[in-house]
């Protein structure tokens, strides 16, 4: 595509961590997501390696920023306070919450370049290969389109057989959606099915998953350009299409609501996850790279005097936190092996923290190995998380943290950075949901005796949550919110449930309702005589 830079740095506050057990504030720069491939004699690009498609992962992976941080700190989920000078980053993570976003926002343009980039190499594998290669291709391209129109709501394109320097054609919301269904289907029958050691390739389960998403979602983006916060008009027809692909998932026995929620997300969540489908890997395979170190996951929101020491800036909204039972395994559980050598729970943070303390200085920081007990903060008062954080001045405390990704406890006193920890795009939990979320808008075809409310509570069950006597959609966007928190999703589903403009804690007036759709960079409009921009920008 036009005007895409090589590679990219996320912008850092000026935090200074000095342990050995620290994170690096500075976020690993993504070896160039967006560089042009060789081209042949007549100026159209050579197809690069399925493996370096594969790569073009590593960006929704790599950082606590742009997909990620566009589709979580919009949201309830997940806040930047800043504290004196520590997270302002020049307002970065403030406008993403207060809906006050530009088309001259950092995350944006990173995010439409990282994406657009993703889309330039996939289409070359997508249509100059053949069989399975091609399929795999056609599948990354799907799933870059399907977040480039969830995002922005304009998708280039361009044939691979193009000169590099060709200015794309752009897909409106409507053609895009349209478009990303029919590679979906198209790639199925080349792609091999799920069977659990091929969980970081393309399958038939990915693709139905992502099949079952774009149908959830249609609605959303068949909206005219001019009111793209609905409201929607969910047909029938597309809720049936969401529970014929969530039942397909559903009858490969590899597949399953894991038994404990925090196996889908610790350390050995490769081998002890049943529900992970499409996951990014930290490393070790061909195809997956070096892309999924969620490191960060730990780092943006603990305090520096926590292990691994870290950055003390994200927090989640106590309204969100108030949003669980004090049961709800999701919320907050002492994790075997982790919880006795580190000092937290798994799940949400708040109170006394506790970790490693240096003998004979119980108001030092220790390492792993060292007996735990109360940290304190860098005053040497008890460091105890409040619920409560401003969007603008704070304390060291200020906030609930999170610990979604609980790191390897051998790796921790070398950063962390080994932690072979994998994210997971798609999980079995979603699809379920999925499938009660179409019964809900009217589906009826292959309920296969399934009601919503059956749905959920299996679920919950399995989390120790009690039952619920009824399920509407907005109970039902909460148990998505318990369920699937800081994985990517939350943003999508606020705007399809209707209240991504509404107020929440810290941002009390609705927002505009076209934020529900970000610009296009202003530098892309300028490259791209075909790109429009966004309606209210």
């Amino acid at each position: 595509m036009k005007n895409l830079i090589k590679s990219y740095i996320l912008p850092a506050a000026a935090v200074s961590v000095l342990a050995i057990t620290s994170c690096s504030k500075l976020d690993p720069k993504l070896e160039s997501p967006n560089s042009i491939a060789p081209t042949q004699a007549g100026g159209a690009p050579t197809a690069p390696s399925i493996a370096a498609v594969y790569e073009q992962l590593n960006q929704l992976t790599g950082g606590q920023g742009n997909w990620f941080g566009l589709q979580e700190h919009s949201t309830d989920e997940i806040m930047g306070p800043t504290r004196g000078t520590d997270w302002d980053d020049f307002g970065t993570w403030r406008r993403l919450h207060l809906h006050t976003w530009g088309p001259d926002h950092n995350q944006i343009n990173d995010t439409w370049n990282g994406l657009n980039g993703a889309l330039f190499q996939t289409t070359l594998i997508a249509e100059t290969k053949t069989g399975l290669e091609k399929a795999e291709g056609q599948f990354l391209r799907a799933y870059f389109r399907f977040l480039t129109c969830d995002i922005f709501g304009q998708v280039q394109s361009r044939p691979a057989t193009a000169a590099a320097s060709a200015i794309p054609d752009v897909l409106t919301r409507s053609a895009a959606i349209d478009a990303i269904i029919a590679e979906l289907e198209a790639a199925v029958p080349a792609l091999p099915a799920y069977n659990g050691a091929n969980r970081a390739q393309a399958t038939k389960e990915a693709a139905w998953a992502l099949l079952a998403k774009a149908y959830l979602n249609k609605a959303v983006y068949k909206q005219a350009p001019t009111s793209p916060a609905g409201p929607y008009t969910f047909a029938a027809a597309d809720m049936n299409k969401v529970i014929e692909y969530c039942n397909l998932i559903a009858a490969n026995t590899n597949l399953a609501i894991d038994s404990y929620y925090w196996d889908n997300f610790k350390w050995d969540n490769g081998t002890a996850s049943s529900e992970n489908i499409f996951v990014r890997k930290p490393g070790g395979d061909a195809r997956a790279g070096n892309g999924a170190n969620l490191v960060w996951q730990t780092c943006q929101s603990w305090h520096y005097n926590q292990r691994p020491s870290s950055w003390n800036g994200f927090v989640t909204l106590s309204q969100f936190y108030d949003s669980f039972e004090g049961n709800d395994v999701r919320k907050s559980d002492t994790l075997a092996g982790y919880t006795n050598l580190v000092g937290p729970t798994a799940g949400l943070l708040v109170g006394q923290a506790r970790g490693p303390v240096k003998p004979g200085s119980p108001k030092e920081p220790g390492s792993i190995g060292d007996p735990i007990g109360n940290l304190f903060d860098r005053s040497g008062n008890p460091l105890v998380f409040t619920r409560n954080a401003s969007i603008f001045f704070n304390g060291e405390a200020s906030g609930i943290r999170v610990n979604k990704f609980p790191l390897n406890p051998a790796e921790i006193n070398g950063g962390g950075w080994g932690s072979a920890n994998e994210f997971p795009f798609f999980r079995f939990s979603d699809v379920r949901l999925m499938k009660a979320e179409a019964l809900l808008r009217g589906g009826t075809a292959g309920a296969n005796g399934e009601t919503a409310l059956s749905i959920v509570n299996d679920l919950r069950s399995k989390r120790r949550a009690t039952a619920l006597g009824s399920v509407t959609l907005t109970s039902l966007l909460a148990e998505r919110g318990r369920e699937l928190y800081l994985e990517g999703h939350r943003r999508t589903d606020m705007i399809r449930f209707g209240v991504f403009n509404a107020p929440v804690e810290e941002r009390p007036n609705a927002s505009d309702a076209y934020k529900v759709v970000y610009p296009i960079p202003t530098i892309s409009l300028s490259s791209n005589p075909n790109l429009k921009q966004n309606f209210g920008y």
